[in-house]
């Protein structure tokens, strides 16, 4: 799920990431990976909560598209379905989540 509040004192926008329990299949760790860490898959961690879903927020510069994926684990990539759209990577048949701003 993605969630967008534009903010009225800078040109930022804060997006709420949020995955499901049902989706990471008991997952330990998940990170979101994309242009706006350089790829980093360690630098951005989402939160466990309790009830099994991992959540973050991050502020985003407006007027930007920004490529990402969630990573699982470690090992698993995972795209997000409510994504603005998808974009295509040097990998055959595999996908970017992108958020517009």
């Amino acid at each position: 799920m993605l969630k967008k509040t534009y903010l009225k004192t800078k040109p930022e926008c804060k997006v709420y990431f949020k995955l499901p329990k049902n989706v990471v299949n008991g997952a330990e760790e998940v990170h979101v990976v994309g242009d706006f860490n350089d790829w980093d898959e360690e630098s951005t961690p989402m939160k466990k909560l309790k009830s099994g879903d991992f959540t973050l927020k991050l502020n985003l510069d407006v007027e930007n598209d920004y490529e990402f994926r969630y990573l699982v684990d470690g090992k698993e990539w995972i795209n997000e379905e409510e994504a603005d759209g998808l974009a295509g990577t040097p990998y055959p048949d595999t996908y970017n989540s992108v958020i517009s701003l």
